[in-house]
């Protein structure tokens, strides 16, 4: 008899950390909602994770670099609930992914805790992520420095196979795999291995021309619409290439843009008028703008339903938890059990 395959698990997490904008969805979230055809997917708010940077959001939301600690927890589950609206608005299905906050799971916390008896110091020194945030300017705080730690246990409890990331996440993942194989090495055989999937579309140019990122303050966001969406479209940085004049497609901010969203007829046309001349780049941005709103019209409109039903919101993260850590609850005994934390047997 054949064996049947055991489905693959697949997890990802997102981090809090303000308005989703066209390199979210391109870089991971469009990613996301198509693995839940392949397989078994778990899905997370990385909440315990936004409180390594939370002060930077905090100062955007706010436009100021005074607030107190309350400022920093409105605008924690400010962005929480955009997230989860934001999922469930572009096609996360409650059905078919479990969707929920990393906090509502806090063995993922006792594990990081166990892993980090494990891992030596100078991994985490090599860990890019953490230097490029210290030279933003992000507090160098005890929780910045673990936070691979805690990805590892985030990856890990659900005994993960597949993890969708960006490029700037490859590090972090391999990371996991070293820190699942000392476990493994000392303790017995628990965690699968995982691997991870780099999207096609791995970086979404911002309007600035850097990669798109809140960080750069750069982004399109995807729920913005009508007169503040048209501005930002309209800020595009370009070259100052007449009207008049040919223009190059492959070295445009615009056109770049167009093509995450065109198809290949319609990419092709619009880098003919490009190299043709007579066409100036307003013209490109108005294009440009109108593939955004045709692509994202039914997610708006579905985010306004869930924004006027927020229980609904509500009990999909609750429900999600509750399988998420029902699952969570399995691996640790396991591992309780590996590092002697059970109970000694009777007799």
């Amino acid at each position: 008899m054949t064996p049947v395959p055991t489905p693959k698990r697949i997890l990802s997490g997102v981090q809090p950390s303000g308005k989703l904008h066209l390199g979210n969805y391109f870089g991971a979230i469009r990613q996301h909602i198509a693995l839940q055809q392949e397989g078994i997917c778990f899905y997370f708010i990385a909440d315990y994770h936004a409180l390594t940077t939370i002060d930077e959001a905090t100062r955007r939301r706010l436009g100021t670099e005074k607030f107190k600690g309350p400022d920093r927890a409105s605008t924690l589950r400010e962005h929480v609930r955009d997230v989860a609206l934001d999922y469930l608005a572009l096609g996360l299905d409650p059905e078919k992914a479990t969707f929920f906050r990393q906090s509502d799971v806090p063995e993922v916390a006792e594990l990081a805790w166990i892993f980090s008896t494990v891992t030596n110091m100078g991994l985490l020194e090599r860990a890019v992520s953490y230097k490029d945030k210290i030279d933003r300017g992000i507090e160098a705080s005890v929780g910045l420095f673990y936070y691979p730690i805690l990805m590892a246990a985030d990856i890990l409890i659900y005994r993960s196979h597949l993890v969708p990331v960006g490029e700037d996440q490859v590090q972090h993942l391999e990371m996991t795999r070293d820190i699942a194989g000392r476990f493994n090495r000392t303790f017995g055989e628990i965690f699968p291995i995982p691997n991870y999937r780099l999207d096609k579309v791995a970086k979404v140019p911002g309007i600035d021309g850097q990669k798109m990122s809140k960080s750069y303050g750069n982004t399109i966001e995807i729920f913005a619409e009508g007169k503040p969406l048209q501005k930002t479209v309209m800020s595009i940085v370009t070259d100052s290439t007449t009207v008049e004049d040919p223009k190059d497609p492959d070295k445009c901010n615009v056109f770049a843009l167009y093509s995450l969203f065109a198809n290949e007829e319609e990419k092709a046309a619009l880098a003919e008028r490009y190299r043709a001349g007579g066409m100036g780049f307003g013209e490109a941005k108005k294009q440009l703008l109108g593939k955004i709103n045709d692509y994202f019209a039914p997610a708006r409109q579905k985010r306004k339903e869930l924004l006027a039903n927020l229980d609904y919101v509500e009990e999909v993260l609750r429900k999600g938890a509750q399988k998420a850590r029902a699952e969570a609850q399995r691996t640790m005994t396991l591992v309780r059990e590996a590092v002697g934390m059970a109970p000694s047997p009777a007799g």
